[in-house]
């Protein structure tokens, strides 16, 4: 080994701790940079180039057949804005579907797939379905195209009924047609498509056609543009005949799944884990220089250069910040598999891993910030003279501070506590490393706390609203093996399908001692006019007063009289509906116009629900249906024997209560926790290092005073108290520093989250800190600072004076 790499060895063995904290650091950085550039690039990219590459639409607008001719519905194409138009295309929405008798795969013991409720079906024709090339290019995953009047393609479908019938159970004499093959729209403009003579055995059945038409625009980056966009559209075509339009936006969400929702949270770990290590490493590189004057000058007097003498100071900081960026490299990838856990397979980027590129960028970007960050001090150390380095033996002490220690003096405090506030004073230089890296630890908990905090907020909520319930009362279900029909095998529309009196329970719930409160609700096999198809959305028919349950609205009040509705938040936002808009259900071929009066941030059936009193279904002329009631049990009720006793009300009317399985926390959310407490405990560990190593290299050259000190009677507990008094004070102002900053980091944080999945938070959720919160994070950067100088103090308390004296 040369001489220069045994000195590197030397320096690197000799400071272990500081050492680990750069390694550390550096972990923290790259770890939080990997994953959030890598998920950025993962989730969204292989959804542009297939968007780019099958010619994707920017809107798909449904037109109402019985308001617009086609020819008025073509017309659009040249309404403002719009680059390129593709249709019309003749569409019919909502129909119900049934596996046909044909397909006899089976489910599970006794069971097969015939006859089983399948989702509800978007169908269209178009004329070049093969051709590959025009807007929302369809791509056929497998089987054959159609070819006949009898033949469909399917996106939503069980993969063992290939081959298999398709009944439409809602049309008049159930047509049936054979799946031939499964196919997807990028966009989910349809999730069916036929010939142009199986279209026609739809529509002589029953079915309603409407009119589809796909746009590109020239502006189309935003949901404002595009809600211009689509307004534009609107107006060029008949008052009222827009049933509804789907963003490509909306598709890409979906897309990109829970993913892109760690990306904002990540970029802030990132970034405050990078400054950290630029701050740590100059702490470290600075203290190496200024601790080892004497050894610089030995290195330069046995023949170093000062190129030599740099290389050797930046080479001490460059092996351990390579072992984490290494480390944070290996982590970060380790880390992306269960985030990107469910990426839409359609785009071919369900593989769990990062790309290449970010693997090499993020490592060597960090390694030459800190290659330039640790240069500045070493270039110092090789400019040195050697001459002088061996004669003062030590950095030389500048005189300052001296009126701020006549000032602390004055106080009435201990002597002990007085130096200590006048401390920093003396090295102002190095306060403000103490307190820089105590407000990035500072920044780091106050905003991970909010996080948690948020997150936290968000499960309660998952547990509100459809979820809320001590009890649940549900239909008698029936042994499939004893002739019954299987819990959820059939539509909600299927005749087979048990459902509950509502008017009945309600009355036999309100009779049972115990009972506090009680709504039901179902599915009431209705479906949206112009909802996203790549999700599915229900249509909730509610008997009862439920505003126990805890559900929040975003915006608008809660139905109060017929015809009105509340749409879900995040169904509202793919569908880009607002308070005061109509929203077209289908129930078994009849339409319903609705008004939307409230936004709601409701989670069940997926947070994509419109909820509606089942007096406006009745009066409507259409069929609500309840599958379940939700019972809260009053204050002190035993819910066992509440059960008992409500089973001799319920057995008469075929329902039995059961326990609410309901309104677990997200999974995702649980993922976010572990990353977020995980980072901020590394930069926390990171910032009190920080302040250690700077508390050492501080106890260390001043050495000599703490002796005097000692020798004039200064007791090991006074000595601890001095220490630790010198970092409080810059640990409260960089503590009262930092909390305003990681509040305002979390704030601009959440929110982006939770868009990033189509949601929009409520203030439940989004108001994290309470002053029972804030209060003691404002105390936290004193906290942090004492938890760095806690290990020097002690060691200086230790030291002995005669030991302490001899040192020069």
């Amino acid at each position: 080994m040369s001489a220069l790499g045994k000195v590197v060895r030397s320096g690197v063995g000799r400071r272990r701790v500081q050492s680990f904290v750069m390694a550390l650091t550096t972990l923290a950085a790259v770890t939080s940079s990997v994953l959030s550039l890598g998920l950025l690039t993962v989730v969204q990219a292989p959804f542009d180039h297939a968007f780019a590459k099958r010619g994707g639409a920017h809107l798909a607008v449904q037109f109402d057949g019985a308001k617009a001719t086609a020819a008025q519905a073509a017309a659009t194409a040249h309404a403002a804005g719009v680059t390129e138009a593709g249709g019309p295309y003749p569409i019919t929405t909502s129909l119900d579907s049934t596996v046909g008798p044909d397909c006899t795969a089976g489910i599970g013991p006794g069971m097969t797939f015939a006859d089983t409720a399948a989702p509800p079906v978007t169908v269209t024709t178009r004329p070049n379905l093969t051709a590959g090339t025009g807007l929302d290019q369809i791509v056929l995953d497998r089987g054959t195209w159609p070819t006949g009047p009898n033949q469909i393609v399917l996106n939503d479908w069980p993969g063992e009924c290939l081959g298999k019938s398709v009944v439409f159970s809602s049309l008049a004499g159930k047509p049936s047609f054979k799946v031939v093959g499964f196919a997807n729209s990028l966009t989910d403009t349809a999730t069916g498509w036929t010939t142009a003579d199986g279209f026609a055995r739809l529509t002589g059945a029953g079915a309603k056609t409407d009119s589809q038409m796909l746009y590109r625009f020239a502006a189309a980056g935003t949901e404002a543009q595009i809600t211009a966009d689509r307004q534009a559209v609107a107006a060029a075509a008949p008052a009222g005949s827009v049933e509804g339009a789907q963003s490509y936006l909306t598709a890409r969400t979906q897309a990109t799944g829970n993913a892109k929702s760690f990306v904002p949270f990540l970029i802030v770990f990132g970034v405050l884990g990078l400054f950290l290590s630029v701050l740590i490493i100059a702490i470290v590189v600075s203290g190496a220089v200024v601790s080892g004057i004497r050894r610089i000058g030995i290195l330069k007097s046995l023949g170093f250069t000062p190129g030599q003498v740099a290389r050797a100071y930046a080479a001490q900081a460059l092996i351990p910040a390579t072992i984490g960026v290494v480390a944070g490299t290996v982590f970060g990838n380790l880390l992306a598999v269960p985030v990107l856990n469910g990426t839409s397979h359609d785009l071919g980027s369900g593989g769990a891993t990062l790309p290449v590129w970010v693997s090499l960028l993020v490592p060597l970007g960090t390694l030459a910030i800190v290659a330039v960050t640790a240069m500045i001090p070493a270039l110092r150390a090789g400019r040195l003279p050697a001459v002088q380095t061996l004669v003062v033996g030590r950095a030389p002490r500048a005189e300052r501070g001296r009126a701020a220690q006549r000032l602390a003096s004055r106080l009435p405090l201990p002597r002990s506590v007085s130096l200590g506030l006048a401390q920093p004073f003396a090295r102002p230089a190095r306060a403000a490393l103490v307190g820089a890296a105590v407000l990035f630890g500072a920044v780091s908990v106050t905003f991970a706390l909010g996080l948690e905090t948020g997150f936290s907020k968000f499960q309660d909520q998952r547990s509100a609203g459809f979820n809320a319930a001590s009890l649940i009362v549900v239909p008698t279900s029936e042994d499939p093996e004893q002739g019954g029909p299987p819990g959820g095998m059939y539509g909600p529309n299927d005749p087979r399908t048990p459902h509950l009196d509502a008017a009945k329970v309600s009355a036999a719930l309100a009779s049972v001692p115990g009972t506090k409160a009680a709504f039901g609700w179902g599915d009431s096999g209705a479906t949206v006019v112009g909802a996203p198809t790549g999700d599915m959305t229900a249509v909730d028919t509610v008997s009862g007063d439920f505003s126990w349950t805890g559900m929040e609205l975003i915006s608008g009040h809660w139905y109060s009289g017929p015809g009105e509705a509340v749409i879900s938040d995040r169904l509202a936002t793919a569908m880009g509906t607002h308070v005061g808009d109509a929203v077209t259900v289908v129930q078994e071929g009849k339409p319903l116009t609705l008004k939307v009066v409230g936004v709601a941030f409701d989670t069940h059936d997926s947070g994509r629900s419109v909820l509606v009193d089942s007096a406006t279904f009745a009066a409507a002329g259409l069929t609500p249906r309840i599958d379940q009631f939700n019972v809260e049990l009053a204050s002190g009720v035993s819910g066992p024997d509440w059960a008992a006793s409500a089973t001799a009300a319920l057995s008469p009317l075929h329902a039995d209560v059961d326990d609410n399985q309901s309104g677990h926390g997200s999974d995702v959310v649980m993922v976010m926790s572990a990353l977020v407490a995980t980072l901020s405990v590394m930069l926390l560990v990171v910032a009190a290092l920080g302040v250690l190593n700077t508390v050492v290299q501080d106890t260390r050259e001043r050495i000599h005073d703490l002796g005097i000190f000692k020798a004039l009677g200064m007791t090991p507990r006074q000595t601890v108290s001095m220490v630790l008094t010198s970092v409080a004070l810059t640990g409260l102002i960089a503590g009262l520093i930092g909390v305003p900053i990681g509040t305002a980091l979390e704030k601009a944080t959440l929110t982006p989250m939770g868009n990033a999945v189509g949601m929009h938070l409520p203030p439940s959720v989004t108001n994290t800190y309470s002053l029972g919160l804030v209060l003691p994070l404002l105390a936290g950067g004193v906290v942090i600072a004492l938890l760095g100088a806690l290990l020097p103090a002690g060691w200086a308390a230790r030291s002995r004076t005669a030991t302490a004296l001899r040192t020069e």
